[in-house]
């Protein structure tokens, strides 16, 4: 397996000034395309922190990829560096690029200044890729102290990520790519400490050039993440198709897909796949139930609409909620959920409905802390609900609450469709 590390250059992005979207779609690009990105770094504009880090990690990496500092400015230097790194000896023009400045500067209504026209100057050690769309040649260094290969991709993102698929082509022309395949499972229901207990002698036992790989988010639960490494594609599929029956047959109905895929996305499947309609009535959510199944395209052919009945007068009026329920039993209950949930599956005429009531914070009351939702559930068959308690901010608490409630729907409808 080939090993890629990805560094970004400049200081915009050490300081938070510029967000590095170039490394994530290169690492995307690079692990379909066989190679294995062990490591991405930033680095600041120095010479000596650049030409330092950069012999580091070619020792350590087959293939380095740079973005950035190749522009027509004084604080672009990484050209200087790769020439002293490289051994060159002097530079030379590049025809093709000089002529993709040219264009673009005309294009613009431009003069060529000398600045402009040096970027078409490459060390004379160095192979050149054309940028078609920027000034800033790409740059190939092969053979360098450590025996690796580094390629240099300019640092303005549309133009790195144009570069991706002669990045990749050249790749392939000089080295033997194996075969990354991932798959991932989607957990909802258990924290991530908790999975990992209850999965773990399953873990122990995965097959070598097998790794898995945690990634929790309030919205989706938890990924988990299965990859095989340098394997023939159907051999690892079948590895791989093997191992998942078994971590099913140990989460059951934890799992709510075997895809990279989010709780609405998977709600709406099912809900599509039947032909069902859903709503949803919230208080504490605000809203954001209804955000994530209508983000989802083609919800409109499930999801009817929703009421954000934060006030009690709309849990009343609107959602019909009797006045007593509240009164007795607090707005923050299990029977105000069920009442809510069942109000607007009659207010809209959808097949199934949600609702949460709750206290996202900051401040909780004598009976309910903060973080505490209650969840409720209504279908043709009946209404449920359910208490769910975080300990989080008010903004990660309402992702839980709004999460928790999609989740709970789910597993509700999965009930009925099964009996």
């Amino acid at each position: 397996m080939i090993n890629a590390c990805i560094c970004t250059i400049g200081d915009e992005i050490l300081i938070g000034q510029v967000v590095d979207t170039n490394s994530s779609r290169l690492a995307v690009a690079l692990e379909e395309a066989g190679l294995h990105v062990s490591r991405m770094l930033s680095i600041g504009d120095d010479k000596k922190d650049i030409r330092e880090t950069l012999r580091r990690e070619l020792r350590h990496h087959a293939i380095v990829i740079t973005t950035g500092g190749l522009g027509p400015t004084k604080d672009d230097i990484t050209k200087g560096v790769l020439a002293r790194l490289s051994g060159s000896t002097g530079y030379v023009e590049h025809a093709g690029q000089l002529k993709v400045i040219r264009q673009i500067l005309a294009s613009r209504g431009l003069d060529m200044l000398p600045s402009n026209q040096a970027q078409a100057l490459v060390p004379d050690k160095a192979e050149v890729i054309v940028n078609k769309l920027g000034t800033a040649p790409i740059m190939v260094f092969r053979n360098l102290p450590g025996g690796g290969t580094l390629y240099a991709l300019p640092g303005v993102p549309h133009e790195a990520v144009g570069a991706i698929p002669d990045l990749l082509e050249d790749i392939r022309r000089h080295q033997p790519l194996g075969h990354i395949l991932h798959r991932s499972v989607m957990v909802y229901g258990l924290a991530e400490s908790a999975l990992a207990a209850r999965i773990a002698p399953w873990e122990d036992a995965l097959p070598e050039g097998m790794h898995l790989a945690y990634l929790p988010n309030p919205l989706t639960g938890v990924r988990l993440r299965l990859s095989v490494y340098g394997c023939d594609p159907e051999e690892g599929e079948a590895r791989i198709q093997k191992e998942l029956e078994g971590l099913q047959s140990i989460l059951g109905d934890l799992i709510y897909s075997l895809e990279d895929s989010t709780l609405e996305e998977t709600l709406g499947g099912i809900f599509k796949a039947h032909g069902l309609t859903v709503s949803a009535a919230e208080s504490c959510t605000g809203g954001e139930i209804a955000h994530l199944f209508t983000s989802v395209p083609g919800s409109s052919a499930y999801f009817l609409g929703s009421v954000t009945s934060y006030a009690i007068p709309v849990k009343e009026k609107v959602l019909g909620v009797p006045g007593n329920i509240i009164e007795e039993n607090g707005v923050v209950s299990s029977e105000v959920a069920a009442a809510m949930a069942e109000g607007v599956r009659r207010l809209t005429g959808s097949d199934y409905s949600v609702a949460t009531t709750g206290l996202a914070g900051p401040s909780g009351d004598e009976h309910n802390p903060v973080g505490t939702v209650w969840v409720g559930v209504a279908g043709p068959h009946g209404t449920k609900t359910a208490r769910f308690q975080f300990k989080n901010d008010r903004k990660r608490n309402i992702e839980r609450f709004s999460a928790s409630a999609l989740d709970f729907l789910r597993t509700f409808v999965l009930a009925d469709l099964n009996n």
